[in-house]
Order: C-alpha cells, then structure tokens, then sequence
C-alpha cells in the first residue's frame, strides 16, 4: 500500500512540474494576448479599417527614442496631430543609419495614458517588421492609425485629451559582427 501511495504522489508532482513548465512557455503570448485585448502598458491594437470620423477631436503627440547600441537618427517629422476620433490618419518618422555598415533595427511602441492604449489601432506600422538600413540611407516610415471611438463610451477613458504614441528603436542582435 505505501507503494500505490507513493506512486500517486510521484505522479502529482511530476503533473504540478509539468503544468508549471506548460504554464511558463504559454506566460509570454498570454500576456501579450492580454495586454492587446485591455491595452494594459498602452499597448495598441491592430486593425485594418478606420470606422470613420467623428466630431470629437484628440491631439496626437509623437515621441522617439533610439537604444544607445543603434547608431540611428530617429524622429518624427511632426510632433503632434490633432485628429478627429475614429478617422484614419498618417503620420511620418524619418530614420538615419549613421554608421558605415548596415544595421537592422527593430521598434517597439507604447501609448500614453496607459487606458488609452486600447483604443489607438495602427493599420500599418514600420513597427511591424525589423528595419534594415544601408551606410548613411536616410528613410521615412509612416504609420497609419486612428483612435477607435468606443474611446467616448468608456468612463475611464472618454476624457483623454492628448495621446502620445512612443517608439524605441533597438539593434537587431543578429546583425553584430561575428568575433
């Protein structure tokens, strides 16, 4: 009987190492998962049609920041937007590689305020997909976005003025020189 008894406990640890490693691979894309569904961190959506504009108006701020490993000039061509909610808009970032090899770059992103964020959806983004630039090129990157108006409908959001859409560029690793 100690046998069986012992077997079963054997078997429920190993069950409980099993989940909790199940549970450590699947944290990253849940997490992911719920920060695009709440906005959580000022996560943004993505989307592929804006719904149309309404008569309420947000101003739009453009931030950019560049990771001190990537040798990049990086910055909006224009600050800030003061844009209908619900209606599709463009805004441009210019990028600069500064070194004398190509480097590959890729660009994260958050929104401020934080409950904003699940309300400003990017229909194209550079942010997207990593960015190779040669010795010295010099590129624009547009992102295409609007501010959902189910912004208005939500008492913890409806009184946000002014949105500010930050990126950060960093070196794609892949892209060092091998030792």
């Amino acid at each position: 009987m100690g046998m069986t008894s012992n077997f079963k406990v054997a078997l429920m640890a190993g069950s409980v190492v099993v989940g909790m490693t199940g549970l450590g691979f699947a944290a990253v894309p849940l997490y992911d998962l719920f920060c695009r569904v709440t906005g959580y961190g000022g996560t943004t959506q993505v989307g592929a049609v804006a719904p149309g504009a309404t008569s309420e108006r947000v101003t739009v701020a453009f931030d950019s920041n560049v990771n001190v490993g990537l040798p990049w000039e990086f910055a909006p061509e224009k600050r800030s937007q003061n844009v209908q909610i619900g209606e599709r808009q463009m805004a441009f970032y210019t990028a600069k590689n500064d070194s004398s090899l190509p480097v590959t770059g890729t660009a994260t992103f958050n929104v401020t305020p934080e409950r904003a964020g699940k309300y400003f959806t990017k229909i194209e983004c550079f942010c997207f997909t990593q960015q190779t630039l040669q010795p010295g090129q010099q590129v624009r990157m547009p992102v295409i976005y609007y501010v959902d108006p189910a912004i208005l409908d939500d008492a913890e959001a409806r009184d946000v003025q002014h949105i500010t859409l930050s990126y950060t560029f960093y070196p794609v690793d892949s892209d060092k020189p091998a030792s």
